[in-house]
């Protein structure tokens, strides 16, 4: 008796797993899988900053821009990215790298033609110029001391710390081609350091760095002097790429061109230290195309 029960048993077992597996076959048969909606993709924009400063520093100083972008342009998302030196940097620039982008003045001419336009600029143009720094215990007096010594640069495509400072030294009697010898180091920090360090007799940068530089470090800067300095010309441009949505490049720019309205925006300008950007377009740079075609005339060939 015993055995026929656990054979019903047996049985009843496997008819119930038959059936679950046919009633599974056919629910799987018909089962369409269901996903929430997807949520809009948001475009990521890179912007670029012309190496004003090492990399560490620059986004240490620009990155709170870029975080303030994000804040108020939610349907987008900005990425400050820096580069090592002048050449990385123009590189990215011509190659469509940056969405947005803030070349020096010659650069942003150059990237006219790689599919940028112009909106905007640094305010404070009368910081824009070139200043020529030698250590204080040096013995240089007169411009024609620097004949037949070294003079350091941040890159040869530098306007305000490269190309003014030369265009100066040739109204002052310097054949910078034969006279001196002409050293291109990489960045603006690098140039006042090879001054520091006695590598060259003089170095070229502008205010902005070396205002930056005599902050943080006095004791250094208390070694060095700024012997000579240019007139000025007008400040770094900031340019878009011709194919990024009119209402992204318009809401970025209305943002930068308001910083200096409030207090938390004055605080990210002092970092630079600037007091405002403001709106430029292709014609507010043409006194900066005449200053290079003077240059290249007189002065030596842009590259």
């Amino acid at each position: 008796m015993f055995n026929i029960i656990q054979s019903g048993m047996k049985w009843a077992l496997f008819t119930i797993t038959l059936l679950l597996n046919v009633y599974a076959k056919a629910e799987e048969s018909t089962y369409q899988p269901t996903y929430s909606p997807k949520p809009p993709s948001i475009i990521e924009y890179v912007v670029g900053i012309h190496p004003l400063h090492n990399p560490q520093k620059l986004m240490a100083v620009y990155g709170p821009i870029i975080d303030y972008m994000n804040s108020n342009i939610p349907e987008a998302h900005f990425k400050l990215e820096a580069s090592r030196n002048y050449e990385e940097f123009e590189k990215k620039l011509y190659t469509g790298r940056f969405a947005f982008a803030m070349p020096n003045p010659y650069q942003t001419i150059q990237s006219l033609k790689h599919g940028y336009r112009i909106f905007g600029k640094m305010g404070d143009d009368d910081v824009f110029r070139g200043i020529i720094l030698v250590r204080k215990d040096s013995g240089i007096q007169e411009v024609g001391d620097l004949k037949g010594k070294a003079v350091s640069y941040p890159a040869a495509t530098a306007l305000a710390a490269t190309m003014m400072p030369q265009y100066y030294l040739h109204t002052h009697g310097i054949d910078i081609n034969r006279d001196i010898e002409n050293r291109y180091v990489g960045s603006q920090e690098s140039s006042i350091m090879n001054v520091l360090r006695g590598r060259v007799a003089a170095g070229a940068t502008w205010p902005v760095p070396w205002k930056k530089f005599s902050i943080e470090y006095p004791d250094m800067a208390n070694q060095l002097v700024v012997k000579w300095e240019t007139e000025p010309l007008l400040n770094n441009g900031w340019v878009v790429q011709n194919e990024i949505p009119l209402p992204i490049a318009d809401k970025f720019a209305r943002l930068l061109f308001g910083l200096h309205e409030s207090e938390y925006g004055k605080l990210m300008l002092e970092q630079l230290p600037i007091s405002r950007f403001e709106p430029a377009t292709d014609e507010t740079y043409r006194p900066v195309r005449d200053f290079l075609e003077k240059f290249s005339k007189t002065v030596r060939q842009i590259e």
